[in-house]
């Protein structure tokens, strides 16, 4: 997701190049996940089951959507791939209908359930952000389609207007948590930078949207209502910023929690990747080239943001290995 937002950012920006390399990275980081995934789905299935209908783990699995998505775009956008593009379109659709209802259904059945100190977190806004990056992906297909533009720009508005409530409804209750409830620094996790991405891809379906108009008249009818509805969630991302910076200043140098690598910390790159990606369409999409400013900056900020991770990524796991080397070596012995 990470890779995929800053490559077509990138690309946007005329950073051909280096959002090609991104695009051939996320090819071998999308398979290898794949297989991973496969994996454990057939050795571990009980565990994957528990964490699916988890209140706390259950919303990582809705980046199999928005990952899939990300990468179709990416697809789309840099190599004009729409045959490959379409079918991931498909796939992800099918895995949207499975985990969205498989989770809301057991986190709301369930008889013993969390407080919403210990229930609620980021991550639960990947729903939304899978849900507008289903609408991306399917837009940005209708090009390349001779029949049937009506009918997934239906959907695609449908899925824009659907991924706008689950951040409006779950915003709400982070929101809360965060000013009536105690927030400790250890639990400010980086998934809460989704408070922003997932407004970021709002952003970015909204303005995909009415760059495709004039393929459909009810979208020319209401471009006016899509243009300020839009601008109002890119305002409020834009908000989201400072505050998530303070926080994390806060968090790591107020209180001196360490910066070491994790997986979520990726959680924190896709939404400034996005943010990058999303006010440069956004900038077209109203006609306001003084917000190209924006994008020219963050998408460096971005860049470093990746580059900081990619590398403690790596870093992780060759240190990893130097100490599975040594314990296999030490049981030999």
């Amino acid at each position: 997701m990470a890779t995929g937002a800053l490559s077509i950012g990138a690309y946007l920006l005329d950073m051909v190049l280096f959002s090609t390399i991104l695009l051939y990275m996320n090819v071998f980081a999308y398979i290898t996940l794949w297989v991973l995934t496969i994996f454990r789905i057939i050795f571990f299935f009980p565990r994957v089951l528990a964490d699916i209908t988890s209140h706390t783990l259950g919303p990582g699995f809705f980046t199999f959507v928005a990952g899939t998505c990300v990468f179709g775009s990416q697809l789309i956008i840099i190599a004009e791939q729409f045959a490959i593009a379409i079918y991931l379109w498909g796939l992800a659709i099918i895995l949207w209908l499975f985990i969205m209802y498989t989770f809301f259904t057991a986190v709301t059945i369930r008889k013993d359930k969390p407080s919403i100190t210990e229930g609620i977190n980021g991550a639960w806004l990947i729903a939304a952000v899978a849900t507008q990056s289903i609408s991306i992906l399917g837009t940005l297909l209708t090009p390349s389609m001779e029949n049937g533009q009506v009918i997934v720009l239906f959907l695609t508005l449908c899925m824009y207007f659907l991924g706008c409530m689950l951040y409006l409804n779950i915003i709400t209750l982070i929101f809360y948590r965060f000013t009536f409830l105690k927030l400790e620094f250890a639990a400010l996790t980086p998934p809460y930078w989704i408070n922003m991405g997932a407004v970021a891809i709002t952003t970015l379906a909204g303005s995909t949207l009415i760059l495709h108009a004039e393929k459909w008249s009810l979208l020319v009818e209401i471009t006016p209502f899509l243009k300020g509805f839009t601008l109002f969630f890119w305002i409020t991302g834009t908000w989201w910023i400072p505050l998530l910076f303070i926080l994390m200043i806060w968090r790591h140098l107020y209180n001196r929690y360490p910066l070491s690598y994790e997986p979520q910390l990726w959680g924190m790159v896709f939404p400034i990747a996005m943010y990058t990606t999303s006010t440069l369409q956004l900038s077209k999409a109203i006609n306001l080239p003084i917000l190209m400013v924006i994008p020219r900056f963050m998408v460096y900020i971005a860049i470093i943001a990746w580059t900081y991770v990619f590398i403690s990524l790596l870093y992780h796991l060759y240190k990893n290995s130097k100490v599975d080397f040594k314990s296999i070596s030490g049981e030999r012995v």
